[in-house]
């Protein structure tokens, strides 16, 4: 016989012998067989489980919770958020040249007199004023400032599975703030203006813009598309300390909480960090937001020049010169009143959002 032939009637013999060697195999040994195949399909079910779980902490749901829970926080607060403009306006170089006759009835308003002045002389739907490039403004903002935090946090840590040192987390929340700031410039620059329009009106001048489309068209045409990131510097300073007094805050005080008192993550721990993380926002941002503001709102030249300020430095100086340095604190108590209810709204929500979509806790 040749070997070829010889090769394939061994092989035919042994594979007919399993069959056998099966069926004439120990029962208790088949069951335990058995249940180790059933085992390691259970096993392999279980295994598509993390599947489910890194799409939930991917970076693109990541950002979209973010924006999701930012938009519900922006409609809560904004008028707060409108407030605080409006007073960090008042005693400013242009105020004082313009209003003239009618200077003592608009200038050094508080924080209720303005809000209800706005209900009266205004209408209460004006309180939302400008509500709709404050959301145009999170998409990008909050998105990037989020998953930019946690990304750096996971390089930081094993997988951010671990609290972050102070320090860490205050690069981390200084980085993330000043970059997403940075981004969402432009629509901050059209809030802001959008937000001016019923005071000015008030005051008998023309208005400046109709809407987030007619503003954003205006910036262009007066300063180009550099125009758009008017106001950048002392915006991406205000959210740099924000982010360090809110994102560093709030991952601190978490972390803290939750180790220190053995508290499981829940809403109680979210509310009190998120408390926490508006106040120490508030106090870092005030100043650099007064400025921030002050230079976005002026009037400006054909060519896009400011023609209040030369920069930053320069509104620093003259409020500081003409106002005193507490007018750097002007709009604190609305400003302090909003973050701290947007914070709590935002984290609350994107934490629950992240619960039941099966992420991790931030």
């Amino acid at each position: 016989m040749p070997a070829s032939q010889t090769i394939s009637a061994a092989a035919a013999i042994t594979t007919a012998s399993v069959p056998n060697s099966d069926a004439n195999a120990n029962p208790a040994t088949t069951a335990a067989s058995a249940a180790a195949a059933n085992n390691s399909s259970s096993s392999g079910r279980h295994q598509l489980r993390p599947v489910k779980y890194d799409y939930a902490d991917s970076f693109a749901c990541t950002y979209v919770v973010s924006v999701v829970a930012a938009s519900v926080a922006e409609l809560a607060t904004y008028p707060l958020d409108l407030t605080k403009t409006r007073l960090q306006i008042q005693g400013e170089a242009a105020s004082v040249a313009t209003i003239g006759a009618v200077k003592s009835n608009m200038q050094y308003r508080g924080m209720v007199a303005t809000a209800f002045g706005i209900v009266r002389e205004e209408g209460a739907i004006k309180l939302w004023q400008g509500v709709t490039p404050a959301l145009y403004r999170h998409v990008v903002y909050s998105g990037v400032r989020i998953c930019s935090y946690d990304l750096m946090r996971k390089e930081f840590t094993q997988n951010g599975s671990q609290a972050l040192p102070v320090w860490k987390s205050a690069i981390c929340g200084v980085t993330a703030g000043a970059v997403a700031q940075w981004l969402a410039s432009p629509a901050d620059l059209v809030k802001v203006q959008i937000q001016m329009e019923g005071r000015r009106r008030l005051m008998g001048e023309a208005p400046r813009v109709h809407g987030s489309a007619h503003a954003l068209k205006q910036i262009i045409q007066r300063g180009g598309v550099k125009g758009l990131w008017k106001g950048s510097i002392p915006n991406v300073q205000r959210a740099a300390l924000v982010n360090l007094g809110d994102l560093t805050t709030y991952d601190t005080i978490k972390h803290l909480i939750m180790h220190r008192l053995q508290m499981p993550d829940c809403h109680t721990v979210h509310v009190l960090a998120s408390i926490c993380a508006g106040f120490v926002a508030a106090i870092m941002g005030t100043p650099a937001d007064v400025v921030k503001t002050r230079i976005m709102n002026q009037p400006t030249d054909e060519m896009g020049r400011g023609l209040l300020y030369r920069g930053s430095v320069d509104c620093l100086r003259q409020t500081v010169a003409r106002e005193g340095f507490v007018a750097l604190y002007k709009g604190f108590l609305p400003c302090w009143i909003r973050m701290a209810p947007w914070s709590l709204t935002f984290w609350l929500s994107f934490e629950q959002i992240r619960k039941m979509i099966g992420a991790s806790s931030y």
